[in-house]
């Protein structure tokens, strides 16, 4: 399972900066969000594939498709091409990629294709809240004041706002 969802991350990866359409460009990166997950999952880290369902597959690309309609992109006015420094970058960086998979592919094995068993344990989400609220309890709760104090000051700073205007 990781080697596909590995194959589909890199597939909807292409698919996102090949796209000439932003709306099919976001798409794809919703999908590569998805086989992130899926990759998550066959880490066993739970917590943090539900994380990424929900803040990155969810808000954050909901905030981008609210952008790209708002910025009403039009078309795309075609510039001249040219074979300069941008043509002989990418034909070296496609090499360098070619080599680095030929490395990957042609390596042989370490013999440790399986995960430790604490790592059955490590990535759930009543172990990372449990490491949460004994061990990391000060550093926590410090990071929620911070929040708040934030959150205040850009309230009080946006009323102050309206009530000049």
């Amino acid at each position: 399972m990781f080697t596909v969802f590995a194959i589909g991350a890199v597939a909807s990866a292409v698919f996102t900066i090949t796209r000439k359409n932003p709306v099919a460009s976001a798409m794809s990166l919703v999908g590569h969000f998805f086989m992130l997950t899926g990759l998550y999952l066959t880490l066993q880290a739970q917590f943090v594939a539900a994380v990424q369902v929900l803040v990155y597959a969810g808000a954050i690309m909901v905030l981008v498709i609210f952008v790209i309609m708002l910025l009403n992109v039009g078309t795309e006015q075609q510039h001249p091409q040219s074979g300069g420094l941008r043509t002989t970058l990418g034909v070296m960086m496609a090499g360098l990629l070619a080599v680095l998979m030929g490395t990957a592919i042609l390596a042989r094995p370490t013999g440790r294709v399986d995960l430790p068993p604490e790592s059955l344990t490590i990535g759930t989400t009543e172990a990372i809240g449990q490491s949460l609220f004994t061990t990391y309890l000060f550093p926590f709760e410090a990071v929620s004041l911070l929040l708040l104090a934030a959150l205040i000051g850009s309230v009080i700073l946006a009323k102050r706002h309206v009530q000049e205007g």
